[in-house]
Order: structure tokens, then C-alpha cells, then sequence
């Protein structure tokens, strides 16, 4: 009932932020795919609370379990489930709003759908539920990268109205993880790091954008009609909290070019068939074209802040609400490897989906 994602690759999250745990089962992982906890938490440890000043101070060390589908480092087939346990929570600090709806939060909307809502830490609606999604988008990852060497980075872009010029083909991880707000440019990412700081002082939030390549993606990934590529793609990204616009290739500038600007003509590269611009982001009727993958989301600036705004209460009365608890004052930093997760989960899923019309070769350690 909405609490799963993909076809063949098919995930399951499942955890509220002040439960138990956080978790996903996955479904349709292929076999004999190693599989090291380390590298599921070199994602997670990107997604962590409390990994800089400008997050939310929460901490929480996020260790991941595998339960189940992984045997002497391989995957088997089966459903893999993986756990993180929840240490760290205060409810306490969120005791007003088990009464009073937060504004631009999943708290009213909760309401009206199930008529109860869990209001510690948003419940279902906070974006501890990402977690699950990052583990299993690392392991879409090692699939990816091992049968099509695809690489999947994703990196700050602006943050309010500061913005950064980035190369999507040249743009490396190194750069992205050189500085705690995800940014590629050193200096516009110390004007971020300000900003976001003198923000957070005021009790406030930003918002701004990330962007994201996919590079070595196959060509002939993607479905027609309703299951283009970029369809899935958008339905991915918008998926995570607090997104609010997705674009990909020109995007929204494409509107300002006539078809001969913006058209990308082809050649060949031996006998690759190539594009002499990438407008198309990659992808032509819906299908993978072999050039990068480019797209952009849009996050808004968090919504639970620390000033006093108006609201109404559970029972209809018209009342103030000054949020308490801790809370990232700019979500995007964290939400890089979010974002990435989501494409890599659509990508493996679209893969292991044209693998029924083009079986790839059977390892030569399979029997």
C-alpha cells in the first residue's frame, strides 16, 4: 500500500523514526552478488544524523544488520532484510504536537488519510524512513557498477539562492565528500556552510537543489508507455521528504530553445552511436540512450523550524506552535546519497527488467 518500490528489484521500507528500527526487505536481488556491511555503511554513514554542524545533532550511529539473504558474503537469491535500530530518540520533545498540526508537515494530512498519526518525530513521514532505501540502493549500486560499470553521483548545486557551476562529466566523489555540505565547488561551498549556519541560528530553514549523474548506463533501459525511464525516475526522487521539483536534461530551460536548438544530433564513436549534445538528459522516448544520465530535484527548506507560526489544533482551534527537537536546518547534505539511492534503485530494477529480453552472460561461477 505504497510502502513498496520497483518490479523486478522490489523494496520494501518499513520503521517509524522513533520505533524500534528502520529497515527494508528486498526482493528480486540476484544471487552470488557479494555483499560486504562495510560498503552498505559507507552509504548510511553519508545519510547519518549528527555527522556535521550543519545537520541535526541527533545521534545516531545507524549500524546495519543483515538478517537474512546473505550467506558467506553472497547474496542468495532470496529476500535480503536489513536492520538499523533506533537509539537516539527524544519524544518528549515532541509532545505539543501530538496535539497541534505542524505547517507544511505530514502531520495534518496524516490525520485526515488514517485518523491517528505516531507525531514522535513525524513518525512514518520523517525521513528516518530514507534509511532503508539507502541500504538497499547500495546494493543496486554493487549490481550496477559490477555487470554495467555505472557510476551514480549525486552533489549539492545550490542552497537558497547560492549556486555552483558543475561539470556532470568530469564532477568526481572526492569532491562531493571534501566538504560537509556536498558541494564539488570548494568556495560557493563555504558560502553554503555559512548560510545554512546563520539560518539555523535564527531557528529558520533553506532549501535549494541537488543534481545527479548516472554515467555508463546502458542503452535500451526504460519501458513504454507509462514506465518510461525518467517517468520512474521522477516518481523516485519525488518520493523522498521533502521534495518539491524534478527535471532532467534541460529541464525547464529546454522551454526557451526552439527543436532545431535543442535537438541532439547524432554521430558515431566507432561503432557507438553517439549524441553531439545531451539535452535529452540521457534518455530519448523514455529509453536509456547510453549518454549520462543528468536530473535535478528540487528540495524544499525543512519544514519543522524552531520560530513561532500559526496552526490549528487536532480538535479545530486556531492556536501558535514553536517546534522544539532536533532538526536539520537544510536537509540537503544529507539527502545526496538519498537521492542517489533512488536512481540506483530504478536503473537496477529497469536492468534486471531488459535482462528478460537480453539475458546477460551466466557467471562463470555459477555452478
Amino acid at each position: 500500500m505504497g510502502n513498496s518500490f520497483g518490479h523486478l528489484f522490489r523494496i520494501t521500507t518499513f520503521g517509524e523514526s522513533h520505533g524500534g528500527a528502520i529497515g527494508v526487505v528486498i526482493d528480486g536481488c540476484p544471487p552470488r552478488i557479494a555483499i560486504d556491511v562495510a560498503e552498505i555503511q559507507r552509504e548510511l554513514d553519508r545519510r547519518r544524523p549528527g555527522q556535521s554542524k550543519i545537520t541535526t545533532p541527533r545521534q545516531e550511529a545507524d549500524q546495519c544488520e543483515i538478517l537474512s539473504g546473505v550467506f558467506e558474503g553472497k547474496t542468495l537469491g532470496t529476500p535480503i532484510m536489513i536492520l538499523v535500530k533506533n537509539q537516539d530518540a527524544r519524544s518528549q520533545d515532541y509532545s505539543e504536537m501530538a496535539t497541534k498540526f505542524r505547517p507544511s508537515h505530514a502531520d495534518a494530512t496524516y490525520q485526515a488519510k488514517y485518523g491517528i498519526r505516531n507525531w514522535q518525530g513525524g513518525g512514518r513521514a520523517s525521513a528516518r524512513e530514507t534509511i532503508g532505501r539507502v541500504a538497499a540502493g547500495a546494493i543496486a549500486k554493487k549490481i550496477l557498477r559490477q555487470y554495467a560499470n555505472t557510476e551514480i553521483l549525486a552533489y549539492v548545486t545550490r542552497i537558497k539562492d547560492i549556486s555552483a557551476q558543475i561539470d556532470p562529466s568530469t564532477v568526481t566523489l572526492e569532491q562531493i565528500e571534501s566538504n560537509i555540505v556536498r558541494c564539488p565547488d570548494p568556495v560557493v561551498a563555504e558560502q553554503m556552510i555559512r548560510a545554512i549556519e546563520a539560518v539555523r541560528n535564527e531557528g529558520n530553514s533553506v532549501g535549494g537543489v541537488i543534481e545527479c549523474v548516472a554515467r555508463n548506463v546502458p542503452p535500451g533501459l526504460g519501458e513504454p508507455v507509462f514506465d518510461k525511464l525518467e517517468a520512474d525516475l521522477a516518481k523516485a526522487i519525488l518520493s523522498l521528504p521533502a521534495t518539491k521539483g524534478f527535471e532532467i536534461g534541460s529541464g525547464f530551460a529546454g522551454t526557451y530553445l526552439t527543436g532545431r536548438e535543442h535537438n541532439d544530433e547524432f554521430y558515431m564513436e566507432g561503432n557507438r552511436l553517439r549524441t553531439v549534445t545531451n539535452r535529452s538528459g540521457g534518455i530519448q522516448g523514455g529509453i536509456s540512450n547510453g549518454e549520462d544520465i543528468i536530473l535535478r530535484a528540487a528540495f524544499k527548506p525543512t519544514a519543522t523550524i524552531l520560530q513561532e507560526q500559526q496552526t490549528v489544533s487536532v480538535t479545530g482551534e486556531v492556536t501558535t506552535l514553536k517546534a522544539r527537537g532536533r532538526h536539520d536546518p537544510c536537509v540537503l547534505p544529507r539527502a545526496v546519497p538519498m537521492v542517489e539511492a533512488m536512481v540506483a534503485l530504478v536503473l537496477c530494477d529497469h536492468l534486471l527488467r531488459q535482462w528478460a529480453i537480453t539475458p546477460p552472460s551466466v557467471p562463470t561461477d555459477a555452478y
